[in-house]
């Protein structure tokens, strides 16, 4: 240990200590079975290239073969945190990399199952007494990814970052859910008509054309509009008045010219909605399910659902999400939009009338969508 830190003293004196030195000093050290001096040069190159990713791995190594696995973890993350893009990495280099990621895998699990056994020996029923606390610790765990609101149009500060909202707080979907046979019956009269859906994406007059994962202009997720960007499609509306009858009590969203929207939403066999954001989070998405074959799903954030019909839920659309239909046949639902249940009555009369001032400098050339 003093021999080693004396070379590298003496190194530093003579300013010719550098990277390549110092890791080759440290390698050396281990090989030789002299962990502490490996350590002390390591620290040195450290000291010198903080994020350097040979070193970091190396301090992460002679960490773990110390029995400081829960710091050598740290070091493991870090090593691949800063390192190159792998195409420029030689494959010893990334054979290195891999087996880092190997090592912070087997260590999470690791604590992972150390942690919950400890919990496990709390008189509470972590899943049922909170959610939330079973989320946070599945996260805590590396077992799911945090996800946050991301609009691509309008940010309101404040609002909780939840992907799936309780059923019972919105006691007004009963009436909804109820009407599942009526809506179902007159979906099935419109699907006689082949000529009813329309692309849910398409082009737009202006602007430039988004990612749209092969579904522009596509069929495969269609639509049947009742209402598109604040009007009733009249004709459309028309067919399905027990449909429009069972949302009368829906808190809809209000924009001039953007909401609500209210459709039939259809994904034909074999079709992936790829993941991606809503335009604003003052709002949430509700689905009813009508027609579920199986293998669909709905994954918003972290959390996936299966599909089921006339089970109606609420989601935050400006988190990720992304849904598919893996069957051999159709999947609809009934999709409409709300105003978050956060927002006053002012708030919600505040935010309208601010897009209505965008309608205008806009001339009315907005790229809405649901």
């Amino acid at each position: 240990m003093r021999n080693a830190r004396q070379a590298f003293e003496r190194l530093l004196a003579e300013n010719w200590a550098d990277i390549s030195v110092l890791l080759s000093l440290a390698f050396a050290c281990r090989k030789l079975g002299d962990s502490q001096a490996a350590l002390v040069a390591v620290d040195g190159a450290l000291q010198l290239e903080p994020h350097n990713m040979q070193a970091l791995l190396l301090k992460a190594d002679l960490l773990d073969a110390a029995g400081q696995a829960r710091v050598a973890l740290t070091f493991y993350l870090a090593a691949i945190k800063y390192a190159p893009e792998a195409r420029s990495l030689s494959e010893p280099v990334r054979h290195e990399l891999l087996r880092a990621q190997a090592k912070c895998q087997s260590y999470e699990a690791q604590f992972a199952a150390q942690l919950k056994e400890r919990l496990g020996r709390v008189s509470v029923d972590l899943g049922a007494s909170s959610p939330r606390f079973s989320q946070s610790l599945e996260l805590l765990c590396g077992e799911k990814q945090i996800y946050h609101q991301q609009p691509s149009v309008y940010y309101f500060p404040g609002l909780p970052q939840t992907q799936f909202f309780e059923r019972g707080d919105f006691p007004w979907l009963d009436q909804v859910e109820a009407a599942t046979a009526d809506i179902r019956a007159e979906l099935m009269e419109v699907l006689q008509d082949h000529a009813a859906f329309e692309p849910y994406v398409q082009d737009r007059a202006v602007g430039p054309k988004g990612r749209q994962g092969g579904l522009l202009n596509n069929p495969d997720w269609g639509a049947f509009h009742l209402w598109k960007n604040g009007a009733v499609v009249e004709g459309n509306a028309s067919r399905c008045p027990k449909t429009m009858a069972a949302l009368a009590n829906a808190p809809l969203t209000r924009l001039s010219g953007r909401s609500p929207s209210i459709m039939f939403s259809l994904l034909r066999p074999g079709t992936k909605i790829p993941p991606h954001h809503g335009l604003v989070n003052t709002r949430l998405i509700c689905h009813l399910p009508l027609i579920v074959p199986p293998d669909c799903g709905l994954r918003v954030g972290n959390e996936t659902r299966e599909v089921k019909e006339g089970k109606a839920w609420l989601f935050d659309d400006t988190i990720e999400h992304e849904a598919w239909n893996l069957s051999d046949q159709p999947r609809v639902i009934l999709l409409f939009e709300i105003w978050r249940p956060e927002l006053s009555q002012d708030e919600r009369l505040l935010v309208s009338a601010m897009f209505d001032a965008l309608n205008e400098q806009e001339g009315g050339l907005n790229s809405w969508s649901i």
